[in-house]
């Protein structure tokens, strides 16, 4: 099959055909520089959908949460992007990459569209391609794209700069009364979810992250009030209150004006990891050139990692 350029693809992309999606999509995943024109077209075109993370400790059930969530929003008639995050290997470098078996039914829906993508060493719980995976869903016509992060640690919380509504998972019994306070993750939330409502314990959980929320700074501005909800999965338990409250945060930061803020905090975000990712290439193409030569001074002791990179930026900047 003869190969087509990636720009080629933009139109269908706008015009919601899943193969053009399904092709541009990999591309971006894999980072070709061929594919960055066709990018660019695509953010133009985006900016529409309301971008929902849904994050938590390993365990706490995202997955079917994502699912069920998902079944409930096709409910009210709008498409549904998932791009679902996936732990890579530190060994071989794959992934299972397993989110269409466990999304279900609703991975068969023409409305639904998911994609699996690895973490490929990226730390934060994101993918590298995960925010262009997001505007590809958008200009394709998706009007909630949900990012399903892996299972995340204290400080891996990238994903409230990447959504405009966060939700954290927490599950009864993984080992803390409230595991959002271990992860770091109780202030990101805009909504807070207890899966596995079913099981005996769900109650403290519910009762003691309302009392830390209780305790905190006062709602921001628009006096949002993250609400703690109950959920189970098997039985769909609080699905539609959860999608309710999502809904009702997307409203509440059109009316105070602070969907603006957070739009502008993800693209500041994003022009921090584009100028971080060229800042990478350029030390990758003089890697056997000036980087050894100041690796060799550093190793001799004459020099001092800071005082090194700043020579090493110098010459990048001056086109050494």
């Amino acid at each position: 099959m003869a190969f087509v350029p990636s720009l080629a693809l933009v139109p269908g992309v706008l015009a919601g055909e899943i193969r053009a999606v399904a092709r541009l999509l990999t591309r971006a995943e894999a980072g070709d520089d061929e594919c960055r024109p066709a990018l660019e077209e695509i953010f133009r075109c985006a900016g529409r959908a309301h971008v929902v993370g849904i994050t938590g400790v390993p365990g706490s059930g995202k997955s079917t949460l994502v699912a069920k969530l998902t079944g409930e929003i096709r409910r009210t008639g709008r498409r549904v992007g998932v791009v679902a995050i996936d732990p890579s290997s530190p060994f071989s470098g794959g992934a299972i990459l397993g989110d269409r078996v466990r999304m279900g039914d609703v991975a068969g829906d023409p409305g639904v569209y998911v994609r699996s993508m690895a973490t490929r060493g990226a730390l934060g719980g994101l993918a590298r391609g995960a925010l262009d995976a997001v505007d590809i869903l958008d200009a394709a016509g998706y009007e909630v794209v949900v990012i399903e992060t892996v299972g995340v640690g204290q400080d891996e919380v990238e994903v409230v700069r990447a959504a405009h509504t966060t939700v954290v998972v927490s599950a009864p019994g993984l080992g803390d009364d409230i595991q959002a306070i271990k992860a770091g993750l109780l202030e990101i939330a805009d909504v807070h979810v207890v899966s596995k409502s079913d099981r005996p314990d769900a109650d403290r959980t519910v009762t003691d992250l309302k009392s830390m929320l209780a305790m905190g700074p006062a709602p921001a501005r628009g006096g949002w009030q993250v609400p703690v909800l109950p959920t189970c999965g098997a039985s769909g338990e609080g699905i539609v209150a959860l999608r309710d409250a999502i809904d009702r945060h997307r409203t509440a930061l059109d009316a105070c004006g602070a969907m603006a803020a957070r739009r502008a905090a993800i693209n500041e975000h994003r022009l921090f990891l584009a100028g971080e990712q060229i800042l990478r290439d350029a030390l990758s193409r003089h890697r056997d050139g000036r980087v050894a030569q100041l690796v060799a001074e550093l190793g001799a002791r004459t020099v001092g990692p800071h005082t090194a990179a700043q020579r090493l930026f110098a010459d990048l900047c001056g086109g050494g």
